[in-house]
């Protein structure tokens, strides 16, 4: 399936907003990919299907990760995540990178490859989406310091959840800390080395 193909079916899917939404993650992640020297095609691929099953109800998501066997963490009771799985079976993707993208671009997870970073960046910067806190800057470190940009996403997610929510997936707060004792290593290299 090309992704026009895709995009077509998609479409029918999702809600108008989700779809538009969709759009400007597949627009974000080519512009990224091109950036962070990433595969174009796989990034726009990524980002447009990145919530390919969010047309189902958490409850639906639920009876398809029993039937199918698929894991759900204590946390994902509430809305599982059935992106990588839908892109698979629905969508024809093949390639594990982008369902291992898709799979992880809510929560982040420590040690991300590129692509998985510039999809769960694209998510959250995306033009369509509303403004949110320090938007402008996070966009600026998405192009220029991408390792930062996701701290800097993570910590501002984790405190709007910590104010709005018991449900914080543990796999955010993991990320976040691995990437701030990855973004402290940088910083005393880059000292070092002046």
């Amino acid at each position: 399936m090309n992704r026009q193909e895709m995009r077509e079916k998609l479409q029918k899917k999702l809600t108008d907003r989700r779809f538009e939404h969709s759009l400007g993650v597949e627009y974000v992640s080519g512009c990224l990919a091109m950036v962070h020297g990433v595969n174009v095609e796989k990034a726009l691929t990524a980002g447009l299907l990145h919530d390919c099953a969010k047309c189902l109800s958490p409850e639906e998501k639920i009876e398809r990760c029993t039937k199918n066997n698929l894991p759900i963490s204590e946390c994902e009771y509430n809305n599982p995540e059935l992106g990588a799985f839908y892109a698979r079976e629905k969508y024809d993707v093949k390639e594990p990178d982008i369902l291992s993208a898709i799979a992880c671009h809510t929560t982040g997870k420590p040690a991300m490859n590129m692509l998985e970073k510039i999809l769960f960046v694209a998510d959250y910067i995306e033009p369509n989406r509303k403004p949110l806190k320090e938007i402008e800057e996070i966009r600026k470190e998405a192009f220029t310091d991408i390792d930062k940009c996701i701290v800097h996403i993570l910590k501002n997610t984790l405190s709007y959840l910590e104010t709005t929510t018991d449900d914080t997936d543990p796999m955010s707060i993991d990320t976040y800390n691995y990437y701030v004792a990855h973004q402290s290593v940088a910083d005393k290299l880059k000292e070092d080395d002046i």
